[in-house]
């Protein structure tokens, strides 16, 4: 990767074959997001996007989670909570790509849970989903990196 910034989240890849752990990559400002799995590299400009580097495979039929700190700022004070990710890529389709991507976001505050439902693969529209559910005033106390989408 370049200079850009970069984030790593941690989480399993699972699939017909089994489990993995794997580590997500993802460039601030660069919009790619990058994984390897089973010795293979994926990259993409979105979770809905990713493909092996050197036969341009879309990454399908499996399903992919990571959890990553979120604190919440809420009247000045700052909660620390978890944004769980799930993702889910279908079969591959007639065109090579997955039938459906399914990215379901939970954010755990407070004892409670915020679900963005399914949402695509598009990561900001579930983190706007879940910014809604929040009490009037609430913040999230980082900046995601909105090249996740």
């Amino acid at each position: 990767m370049s200079s850009e910034s970069t984030e790593v989240w941690t989480g399993w890849y699972r699939d017909r074959r089994g489990a993995e752990a794997i580590a997500i990559t993802v460039a601030i400002g660069g919009q790619k997001v990058r994984t390897r799995i089973r010795g293979v590299e994926y990259g993409g400009t979105g979770f809905d996007a990713l493909r092996a580097a050197e036969s341009g495979e879309a990454l399908s039929g499996c399903v992919l989670e990571w959890d990553l700190p979120l604190p919440v700022a809420l009247d000045g004070s700052v909660q620390q909570a978890t944004l769980s990710c799930l993702l889910t890529l279908g079969e591959r389709g007639a065109d090579g790509r997955p039938e459906r991507v399914d990215l379901n976001l939970t954010l755990h505050c407070g004892g409670a849970a915020y679900e963005s439902g399914i949402a695509g693969g598009d990561f900001d529209e579930a983190l706007r989903r879940i910014r809604r559910q929040l009490p009037e005033g609430s913040e999230f106390g980082r900046r995601l990196l909105e090249s996740a989408s």
